[in-house]
């Protein structure tokens, strides 16, 4: 069984297609990050962390190990190796009916993956942070 939104999420996840993660996110959209204590609310915050962990985590190495499916959204298992470290996580998704995504929670192990994550996910946070204002 195909979920559009779903086929969506791997599409941009092969492409890197900014237009279209903006156009797949809904405008309420929640992301939670394995290093962020408070939920980050609305599309604008949601985008700027799914582009930034793409960048850090969507490299040659990156791939999804094993999906789960119910009928609002799915459970992307993932790994990937980044400076000799073994990431093992989930990409929880939540899907409206309209395919579009209302939630995004990642969960990462182990701590050193965690780490690793926090410090490179904080530079190209900055990264983009300076972009902006930089416009």
């Amino acid at each position: 069984m195909s979920k559009p939104g779903l086929d969506k999420w791997y599409a941009y996840m092969k492409s890197h297609d900014t237009a279209a993660l903006w156009d797949l996110l809904h405008p309420d959209a929640v992301f939670e990050s394995p290093v962020v204590h408070t939920p980050q609310r609305g599309r604008d915050i949601t985008f700027k962390y799914l582009t930034s962990a793409a960048k850090v985590l969507g490299g040659p190495t990156f791939k999804y190990l094993g999906e789960w499916r119910n009928d609002t959204g799915a459970v992307l298992e993932f790994e990937n190796e980044i400076d000799g470290i073994k990431l093992n996580g989930v990409d929880i998704i939540t899907f409206d009916g309209d395919g579009r995504i209302t939630h995004f929670k990642v969960m990462v192990r182990p701590l050193k993956a965690i780490n690793l994550l926090h410090r490179m996910m904080g530079e190209e946070l900055m990264k983009q942070s300076g972009a902006t204002s930089q416009s």
